[in-house]
């Protein structure tokens, strides 16, 4: 279902046997506590396993930080924001107005071209995509962060092992 995951859909790994989607927001702490584990999968079954990002903003900064990793996955450091968004998530995350100027900071830490980086920020076609993602999400039925599917089947995990069993046996299958 291309609801799921579309051409377009951030990927963090290329894997061609099975299709991991996580609808996230890079300012739930949910999300955030889940990265260490999301993280460890990707190192296990990326090379078998593609990774697909979707977004379903839910907070004050949650746009704009899409926008960062976007802007970001412009220039090919997609995973690079992705990781750094969630390792600093305490610095910029539920603050009482839209954080920016932190996602700017961190985009010149990864040594981005800062002019592509503004434009691409700035684009309406970045917004469009994460509004669509969202779209998507909603008629999938998501209505809160981390939401997972593997091969288009909601998953429900409650610990490690729960995610890595639904990984095995996706690829088993």
């Amino acid at each position: 279902d291309e609801r799921r995951a579309r051409p377009d859909s951030p990927r963090l790994s290329d894997g061609t046997d099975a299709v991991f989607v996580e609808f996230l927001d890079f300012e739930c702490e949910g999300c955030g506590a889940i990265h260490p584990t999301i993280d460890e999968l990707k190192s296990t079954y990326g090379d078998r396993v593609s990774f697909v990002v979707r977004y379903m903003p839910l907070h004050t900064s949650s746009v704009n930080a899409a926008k960062a990793a976007e802007a970001a996955g412009a220039q090919g450091r997609y995973a690079d924001m992705y990781d750094v968004l969630f390792q600093r998530q305490a610095d910029w995350g539920h603050q009482d107005v839209p954080e920016e100027a932190k996602f700017f900071t961190y985009a010149n830490e990864l040594g981005l071209n800062m002019e592509q980086f503004r434009a691409d920020y700035d684009d309406p076609a970045t917004l469009a995509r994460i509004e669509q993602s969202e779209a998507d999400g909603r008629a999938l039925g998501v209505t809160g962060t981390p939401t997972m599917f593997m091969d288009g089947v909601l998953l429900q995990p409650k610990s490690l092992e729960d995610l890595t069993a639904a990984f095995d046996d996706a690829l088993a299958n």
